[in-house]
Protein backbone atom coordinates (compact mmCIF):
# COMPACT_ATOMS: atom_id res chain seq x y z
CA UNK A 1 0.00 0.00 0.00
CA UNK A 2 1.14 3.98 -0.43
CA UNK A 3 2.24 6.04 2.18
CA UNK A 4 0.23 8.51 3.53
CA UNK A 5 1.62 11.63 4.71
CA UNK A 6 -0.68 11.53 8.07
CA UNK A 7 -0.87 7.66 8.20
CA UNK A 8 0.52 4.49 6.42
CA UNK A 9 -2.02 1.64 5.01
CA UNK A 10 -0.91 -1.56 5.77
CA UNK A 11 -1.48 -4.71 4.27
CA UNK A 12 -2.94 -6.67 6.92
CA UNK A 13 -3.58 -8.83 9.61
CA UNK A 14 -5.16 -10.23 11.59
CA UNK A 15 -8.57 -8.72 12.75
CA UNK A 16 -9.82 -8.84 16.42
CA UNK A 17 -11.35 -7.37 18.94
CA UNK A 18 -11.86 -7.09 22.78
CA UNK A 19 -15.10 -9.42 23.58
CA UNK A 20 -17.74 -7.75 25.95
CA UNK A 21 -18.89 -10.18 28.18
CA UNK A 22 -22.68 -11.66 26.87
CA UNK A 23 -25.68 -10.44 28.95
CA UNK A 24 -27.60 -12.68 30.80
CA UNK A 25 -31.58 -12.16 30.66
CA UNK A 26 -33.27 -13.55 33.69
CA UNK A 27 -36.52 -12.49 35.66
CA UNK A 28 -36.08 -9.33 37.18
CA UNK A 29 -36.75 -11.65 40.71
CA UNK A 30 -33.17 -13.11 40.62
CA UNK A 31 -30.27 -11.62 41.19
CA UNK A 32 -26.79 -12.22 39.72
CA UNK A 33 -23.64 -11.65 41.67
CA UNK A 34 -20.79 -10.42 40.26
CA UNK A 35 -18.92 -13.75 40.96
CA UNK A 36 -20.88 -15.94 39.27
CA UNK A 37 -21.52 -13.71 36.45
CA UNK A 38 -17.88 -13.98 36.25
CA UNK A 39 -17.96 -17.78 36.07
CA UNK A 40 -20.57 -17.68 33.01
CA UNK A 41 -17.36 -15.98 30.84
CA UNK A 42 -15.17 -18.81 32.13
CA UNK A 43 -13.58 -20.55 29.37
CA UNK A 44 -14.21 -17.13 26.81
CA UNK A 45 -14.63 -18.51 23.34
CA UNK A 46 -12.08 -21.47 24.02
CA UNK A 47 -14.69 -23.70 22.53
CA UNK A 48 -15.14 -21.76 19.64
CA UNK A 49 -11.57 -21.83 18.58
CA UNK A 50 -11.06 -25.13 19.47
CA UNK A 51 -13.21 -26.03 16.61
CA UNK A 52 -12.64 -23.09 13.84
CA UNK A 53 -8.86 -22.74 14.66
CA UNK A 54 -7.63 -26.19 12.66
CA UNK A 55 -8.87 -24.70 9.27
CA UNK A 56 -6.58 -21.74 9.92
CA UNK A 57 -2.96 -21.77 7.81
CA UNK A 58 -0.01 -20.21 7.94
CA UNK A 59 0.83 -19.01 4.23
CA UNK A 60 4.41 -18.78 3.73
CA UNK A 61 5.74 -17.25 -0.09
CA UNK A 62 9.60 -17.04 -1.62
CA UNK A 63 9.48 -14.68 -5.16
CA UNK A 64 12.96 -13.69 -7.12
CA UNK A 65 13.19 -9.73 -7.13
CA UNK A 66 16.48 -8.52 -9.08
CA UNK A 67 17.98 -4.73 -8.08
CA UNK A 68 15.39 -3.06 -10.52
CA UNK A 69 12.47 -4.50 -8.48
CA UNK A 70 13.98 -3.15 -5.37
CA UNK A 71 15.45 0.27 -6.44
CA UNK A 72 11.98 1.37 -7.94
CA UNK A 73 10.10 0.04 -4.83
CA UNK A 74 12.66 2.06 -2.90
CA UNK A 75 12.42 -0.83 -0.49
CA UNK A 76 11.98 -5.14 -0.39
CA UNK A 77 8.06 -4.92 -0.67
CA UNK A 78 5.79 -6.65 1.62
CA UNK A 79 5.34 -8.95 3.59
CA UNK A 80 8.58 -8.47 5.22
CA UNK A 81 12.22 -7.04 4.20
CA UNK A 82 15.30 -8.98 4.47
CA UNK A 83 16.30 -6.41 7.22
CA UNK A 84 13.13 -7.09 9.07
CA UNK A 85 13.38 -10.96 8.64
CA UNK A 86 17.39 -10.42 10.38
CA UNK A 87 16.43 -7.87 13.01
CA UNK A 88 13.28 -10.61 14.41
CA UNK A 89 14.87 -13.84 13.59
CA UNK A 90 12.52 -14.98 10.78
CA UNK A 91 13.58 -17.37 7.94
CA UNK A 92 14.61 -15.49 4.68
CA UNK A 93 15.68 -17.17 1.78
CA UNK A 94 19.09 -15.68 0.15
CA UNK A 95 20.70 -14.44 3.54
CA UNK A 96 23.52 -12.87 3.44
CA UNK A 97 21.79 -11.25 0.25
CA UNK A 98 23.26 -11.84 -2.92
CA UNK A 99 25.92 -9.56 -4.60
CA UNK A 100 24.38 -6.28 -6.46
CA UNK A 101 23.26 -6.90 -9.85
CA UNK A 102 22.05 -10.96 -8.97
CA UNK A 103 18.78 -11.60 -8.41
CA UNK A 104 17.45 -11.42 -4.50
CA UNK A 105 14.71 -14.13 -2.55
CA UNK A 106 12.15 -12.36 -0.96
CA UNK A 107 10.23 -14.08 1.68
CA UNK A 108 6.86 -13.54 3.01
CA UNK A 109 3.96 -14.81 5.86
CA UNK A 110 0.79 -14.39 5.46
CA UNK A 111 -2.81 -16.58 6.89
CA UNK A 112 -5.45 -17.81 5.53
CA UNK A 113 -8.42 -20.66 5.86
CA UNK A 114 -9.69 -23.54 4.28
CA UNK A 115 -12.99 -23.22 3.11
CA UNK A 116 -13.06 -27.08 1.75
CA UNK A 117 -12.23 -30.79 2.61
CA UNK A 118 -10.80 -30.74 -1.03
CA UNK A 119 -7.97 -27.87 0.26
CA UNK A 120 -9.62 -24.56 -1.20
CA UNK A 121 -7.58 -21.67 1.00
CA UNK A 122 -8.78 -18.06 0.85
CA UNK A 123 -5.94 -16.01 1.49
CA UNK A 124 -5.21 -11.88 0.24
CA UNK A 125 -4.12 -11.25 -3.39
CA UNK A 126 -0.73 -9.20 -1.54
CA UNK A 127 0.07 -12.20 0.01
CA UNK A 128 0.64 -14.48 -2.87
CA UNK A 129 0.67 -12.57 -5.91
CA UNK A 130 4.10 -13.32 -7.87
CA UNK A 131 5.27 -15.87 -5.55
CA UNK A 132 7.60 -18.25 -7.31
CA UNK A 133 6.48 -20.93 -4.30
CA UNK A 134 3.55 -21.06 -1.75
CA UNK A 135 4.08 -23.54 1.12
CA UNK A 136 1.18 -23.59 3.31
CA UNK A 137 1.29 -25.24 7.08
CA UNK A 138 -1.70 -26.49 8.21
CA UNK A 139 -2.55 -26.29 12.54
CA UNK A 140 -1.07 -29.69 13.19
CA UNK A 141 2.29 -28.56 11.95
CA UNK A 142 2.06 -30.69 8.24
CA UNK A 143 3.13 -28.80 5.36
CA UNK A 144 2.16 -28.47 1.91
CA UNK A 145 2.93 -27.28 -1.32
CA UNK A 146 -0.06 -24.81 -2.61
CA UNK A 147 -0.79 -23.87 -5.83
CA UNK A 148 -2.32 -20.22 -6.63
CA UNK A 149 -6.09 -20.71 -8.99
CA UNK A 150 -6.27 -16.95 -9.13
CA UNK A 151 -6.18 -13.62 -7.74
CA UNK A 152 -8.29 -10.47 -7.47
CA UNK A 153 -6.15 -7.39 -6.56
CA UNK A 154 -9.08 -4.94 -7.08
CA UNK A 155 -10.75 -6.52 -3.65
CA UNK A 156 -7.28 -8.20 -2.32
CA UNK A 157 -8.30 -11.78 -2.72
CA UNK A 158 -6.97 -14.99 -3.60
CA UNK A 159 -8.12 -18.59 -3.92
CA UNK A 160 -5.12 -21.16 -3.21
CA UNK A 161 -5.11 -24.98 -3.27
CA UNK A 162 -3.62 -27.59 -1.66
CA UNK A 163 -3.42 -31.23 -2.13
CA UNK A 164 -4.14 -33.81 1.15
CA UNK A 165 -4.33 -37.64 1.11
CA UNK A 166 -7.41 -36.96 3.91
CA UNK A 167 -10.76 -34.47 4.23
CA UNK A 168 -9.20 -31.49 5.51
CA UNK A 169 -11.26 -29.25 8.13
CA UNK A 170 -12.72 -25.98 6.97
CA UNK A 171 -15.33 -23.27 7.69
CA UNK A 172 -18.12 -21.73 6.60
CA UNK A 173 -18.97 -18.26 5.41
CA UNK A 174 -21.11 -16.33 7.24
CA UNK A 175 -23.42 -13.69 6.59
CA UNK A 176 -21.74 -10.10 6.88
CA UNK A 177 -24.36 -8.27 5.72
CA UNK A 178 -26.44 -8.99 9.06
CA UNK A 179 -23.30 -7.52 11.11
CA UNK A 180 -24.64 -4.86 13.15
CA UNK A 181 -21.42 -2.05 15.06
CA UNK A 182 -21.09 -3.32 18.22
CA UNK A 183 -21.14 -6.63 17.87
CA UNK A 184 -18.85 -9.44 19.13
CA UNK A 185 -15.75 -11.10 16.42
CA UNK A 186 -12.67 -13.02 16.97
CA UNK A 187 -9.66 -13.18 14.48
CA UNK A 188 -7.18 -16.42 13.96
CA UNK A 189 -3.43 -15.58 12.25
CA UNK A 190 -0.44 -15.76 11.85
CA UNK A 191 1.49 -11.75 13.47
CA UNK A 192 5.01 -11.62 12.37
CA UNK A 193 5.57 -15.50 11.65
CA UNK A 194 4.50 -16.33 14.97
CA UNK A 195 1.79 -18.95 14.09
CA UNK A 196 -1.79 -19.82 15.33
CA UNK A 197 -2.28 -16.16 17.26
CA UNK A 198 -6.33 -15.42 18.87
CA UNK A 199 -7.45 -12.24 19.14
CA UNK A 200 -11.17 -11.09 19.82
CA UNK A 201 -13.00 -7.82 19.74
CA UNK A 202 -16.07 -5.85 18.22
CA UNK A 203 -17.36 -4.62 14.88
CA UNK A 204 -16.34 -0.84 15.05
CA UNK A 205 -18.27 0.37 11.63
CA UNK A 206 -19.62 -1.07 8.81
CA UNK A 207 -19.31 -0.18 5.08
CA UNK A 208 -15.60 1.71 5.56
CA UNK A 209 -14.01 3.37 2.40
CA UNK A 210 -9.90 3.74 3.20
CA UNK A 211 -9.25 4.29 -0.52
CA UNK A 212 -7.68 1.20 -0.80
CA UNK A 213 -9.46 0.44 -4.28
CA UNK A 214 -12.85 1.47 -6.09
CA UNK A 215 -14.94 -1.76 -4.06
CA UNK A 216 -13.63 -0.58 -0.35
CA UNK A 217 -16.98 -1.66 1.71
CA UNK A 218 -14.77 -2.91 4.68
CA UNK A 219 -15.66 -4.15 8.21
CA UNK A 220 -13.74 -1.93 10.65
CA UNK A 221 -12.92 -3.62 13.98
CA UNK A 222 -10.55 -2.84 16.79
CA UNK A 223 -8.70 -5.93 16.39
CA UNK A 224 -4.94 -6.22 17.07
CA UNK A 225 -3.75 -6.63 13.45
CA UNK A 226 -0.41 -6.82 12.90
CA UNK A 227 2.17 -7.94 9.72
CA UNK A 228 1.48 -11.55 8.71
CA UNK A 229 -2.28 -12.22 9.99
CA UNK A 230 -3.22 -10.73 6.04
CA UNK A 231 -5.71 -13.27 4.47
CA UNK A 232 -7.16 -14.48 8.34
CA UNK A 233 -11.00 -14.69 8.69
CA UNK A 234 -12.72 -12.95 11.05
CA UNK A 235 -15.24 -14.78 12.65
CA UNK A 236 -18.83 -13.92 14.12
CA UNK A 237 -20.01 -15.36 17.69
CA UNK A 238 -21.19 -18.80 16.16
CA UNK A 239 -17.68 -19.44 14.49
CA UNK A 240 -18.52 -18.50 10.72
CA UNK A 241 -16.44 -16.16 8.66
CA UNK A 242 -17.94 -12.73 8.28
CA UNK A 243 -14.45 -10.99 6.96
CA UNK A 244 -10.99 -11.58 5.31
CA UNK A 245 -8.71 -9.32 7.58
CA UNK A 246 -6.82 -6.89 4.66
CA UNK A 247 -5.66 -3.52 6.59
CA UNK A 248 -5.13 -1.82 9.20
CA UNK A 249 -4.25 2.44 9.28
CA UNK A 250 -1.57 2.84 11.36
CA UNK A 251 0.87 5.87 11.99
CA UNK A 252 3.90 3.27 12.63
CA UNK A 253 2.76 0.09 11.00
CA UNK A 254 1.33 -1.26 13.96
CA UNK A 255 -1.82 -1.91 15.41
CA UNK A 256 -3.54 1.45 16.93
CA UNK A 257 -7.09 -0.58 16.97
CA UNK A 258 -8.10 0.55 12.98
CA UNK A 259 -7.92 -2.79 11.61
CA UNK A 260 -10.39 -3.63 8.47
CA UNK A 261 -11.59 -6.78 6.51
CA UNK A 262 -13.51 -7.71 3.55
CA UNK A 263 -16.34 -8.78 3.94
CA UNK A 264 -17.47 -12.47 3.58
CA UNK A 265 -21.03 -10.92 1.03
CA UNK A 266 -17.80 -10.01 -1.82
CA UNK A 267 -15.43 -12.79 -0.77
CA UNK A 268 -17.86 -15.35 -1.59
CA UNK A 269 -18.67 -14.04 -4.77
CA UNK A 270 -15.00 -13.27 -5.67
CA UNK A 271 -13.63 -16.70 -4.46
CA UNK A 272 -16.43 -18.53 -6.12
CA UNK A 273 -15.68 -16.65 -9.45
CA UNK A 274 -11.88 -17.52 -8.98
CA UNK A 275 -12.64 -21.57 -8.55
CA UNK A 276 -14.60 -21.07 -11.99
CA UNK A 277 -12.17 -19.91 -13.34
CA UNK A 278 -9.21 -18.58 -11.63
CA UNK A 279 -10.29 -15.17 -12.78
CA UNK A 280 -13.12 -12.47 -11.49
CA UNK A 281 -15.53 -11.02 -14.17
CA UNK A 282 -17.03 -7.97 -13.13
CA UNK A 283 -20.60 -6.51 -14.49
CA UNK A 284 -20.26 -3.09 -16.60
CA UNK A 285 -23.41 -0.24 -16.39
CA UNK A 286 -21.44 2.59 -18.80
CA UNK A 287 -22.15 6.30 -18.71
CA UNK A 288 -21.34 9.19 -16.56
CA UNK A 289 -22.36 8.90 -12.59
CA UNK A 290 -22.32 11.74 -9.63
CA UNK A 291 -23.47 11.78 -6.41
CA UNK A 292 -26.63 13.78 -5.51
CA UNK A 293 -25.86 16.94 -3.40
CA UNK A 294 -28.29 18.94 -1.55
CA UNK A 295 -28.39 21.55 -4.28
CA UNK A 296 -28.85 18.86 -7.19
CA UNK A 297 -31.73 17.04 -4.92
CA UNK A 298 -33.44 20.28 -4.40
CA UNK A 299 -33.34 21.03 -8.30
CA UNK A 300 -34.47 17.65 -9.21
CA UNK A 301 -37.19 18.18 -6.57
CA UNK A 302 -36.06 15.55 -4.28
CA UNK A 303 -36.87 15.39 -0.35
CA UNK A 304 -33.10 15.02 0.39
CA UNK A 305 -30.08 14.09 -1.18
CA UNK A 306 -29.46 9.98 -2.24
CA UNK A 307 -28.63 7.74 -4.83
CA UNK A 308 -26.76 8.28 -7.91
CA UNK A 309 -27.14 11.30 -10.39
CA UNK A 310 -26.93 9.48 -13.95
CA UNK A 311 -25.02 12.04 -16.77
CA UNK A 312 -23.72 10.85 -20.13
CA UNK A 313 -25.28 7.38 -21.32
CA UNK A 314 -24.15 7.88 -24.84
CA UNK A 315 -22.73 4.77 -27.08
CA UNK A 316 -23.93 1.52 -27.19
CA UNK A 317 -23.66 1.21 -22.88
CA UNK A 318 -25.76 -0.98 -21.23
CA UNK A 319 -27.24 2.07 -19.64
CA UNK A 320 -28.29 3.05 -22.71
CA UNK A 321 -29.67 0.07 -24.28
CA UNK A 322 -31.60 -0.45 -21.26
CA UNK A 323 -33.34 3.11 -21.41
CA UNK A 324 -31.33 5.02 -18.67
CA UNK A 325 -31.72 9.06 -19.59
CA UNK A 326 -29.71 11.67 -18.39
CA UNK A 327 -31.26 12.93 -15.31
CA UNK A 328 -32.30 9.77 -13.85
CA UNK A 329 -31.48 9.03 -10.44
CA UNK A 330 -30.85 5.47 -9.25
CA UNK A 331 -31.63 4.59 -5.54
CA UNK A 332 -31.66 0.89 -5.56
CA UNK A 333 -29.95 -2.54 -7.44
CA UNK A 334 -31.88 -5.33 -6.57
CA UNK A 335 -32.82 -5.50 -3.22
CA UNK A 336 -29.42 -2.97 -2.29
CA UNK A 337 -30.18 0.74 -1.44
CA UNK A 338 -27.55 2.98 -3.47
CA UNK A 339 -26.82 6.11 -1.30
CA UNK A 340 -23.85 6.90 -3.15
CA UNK A 341 -21.91 6.44 -6.58
CA UNK A 342 -19.40 4.17 -4.91
CA UNK A 343 -22.16 1.99 -3.45
CA UNK A 344 -23.69 1.84 -7.54
CA UNK A 345 -20.12 0.45 -8.96
CA UNK A 346 -19.74 -1.63 -6.11
CA UNK A 347 -22.97 -3.59 -6.86
CA UNK A 348 -22.41 -3.91 -10.58
CA UNK A 349 -18.74 -4.84 -10.30
CA UNK A 350 -19.81 -7.46 -8.03
CA UNK A 351 -22.18 -8.63 -10.80
CA UNK A 352 -21.08 -11.15 -13.21
CA UNK A 353 -21.52 -9.85 -17.09
CA UNK A 354 -24.64 -11.20 -18.72
CA UNK A 355 -26.57 -10.44 -15.72
CA UNK A 356 -30.06 -8.94 -15.74
CA UNK A 357 -30.32 -6.43 -12.64
CA UNK A 358 -33.12 -4.47 -11.96
CA UNK A 359 -32.95 -0.61 -11.11
CA UNK A 360 -34.98 1.15 -8.59
CA UNK A 361 -34.97 4.85 -10.75
CA UNK A 362 -36.33 8.40 -9.67
CA UNK A 363 -37.44 10.11 -13.10
CA UNK A 364 -38.83 13.57 -13.09
CA UNK A 365 -39.85 13.00 -9.48
CA UNK A 366 -41.55 9.74 -10.18
CA UNK A 367 -40.09 5.85 -8.95
CA UNK A 368 -39.92 3.66 -11.83
CA UNK A 369 -37.83 0.28 -12.29
CA UNK A 370 -35.33 -0.57 -15.94
CA UNK A 371 -34.13 -3.81 -16.54
CA UNK A 372 -30.45 -3.47 -17.60
CA UNK A 373 -28.31 -6.43 -18.72
CA UNK A 374 -24.86 -5.79 -17.31
CA UNK A 375 -22.02 -5.50 -19.76
CA UNK A 376 -18.28 -7.44 -18.92
CA UNK A 377 -16.37 -4.36 -17.72
CA UNK A 378 -13.27 -6.43 -18.75
CA UNK A 379 -14.28 -5.25 -22.43
CA UNK A 380 -13.71 -1.44 -21.96
CA UNK A 381 -10.70 0.49 -22.55
CA UNK A 382 -8.92 0.90 -19.38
Amino acid sequence: MTEKSKHRLWPALCMTTALVAAGIAAPESVIISRAEAASVQTGGYADLVERVAPAVVYVEVTKTLDEADIAASGQMPLPFSEDFARRFGLPFPGLPGQPDGQERRQAGVGAGFLISAGGDIVTNAHVVEGADEVTVTLADGTRLPAEIVGTDPTTDLALIRVTADHDLPHVSWGDSAALRVGEEVIAIGNPFGLGSTVTSGIVSALGRDINAGPLDDFIQTDAAINRGNSGGPLFDAEGRVVGVNTAIISPTGGSVGLGFAVPARTAQQVIADLADDGQVARGWLGGQIQPVTEDIAAALGMDSPGGVLIGDVGGQTPAAKAGLKRGDVVTQVGDSAVDSPRDLMRLVALSRPGTEVTLGILRAGQPRQIEVVLGNKADQPA
